[in-house]
């Protein structure tokens, strides 16, 4: 029961990180491309620019631990305890949620 629930959240934060990543790239596509050469633009859509490229680093990061806590649990051939699958969980949507403010 703990396996399948624990995939079922592993294929939705996956599906959500994607989805985020995908919005925050578009994000900062337009945020470039508005920028041209216009260094005044720049200095005002700086910190927007930085937003965008953190939520993109928090998503690799949240990846890195989605593989790092599957490897593990190959490697031991144990099953991930429940308590570890919502402390992934709840990390990621308190990121999602810190994400969301910030935009």
């Amino acid at each position: 029961m703990v396996k399948k629930d624990f995939n079922s959240l592993l294929e939705q934060s996956i599906t959500n990180i994607e989805k985020d990543r995908k919005t925050t790239i578009t994000l900062l596509d337009d945020l470039v491309n508005y920028i041209g050469t216009s260094t005044e633009k720049h200095k005002e859509v700086a910190f927007s620019l930085a937003k965008y490229v953190e939520v993109l680093q928090r998503s690799n990061e949240q990846l890195v631990k989605l593989v790092s806590l599957l490897n593990k649990g190959e490697q031991e051939d144990l099953a991930i305890s429940s308590n570890e699958i919502n402390n992934v969980f709840e990390n990621l949507l308190k990121d999602k949620k810190t994400s969301i403010k910030k935009k």
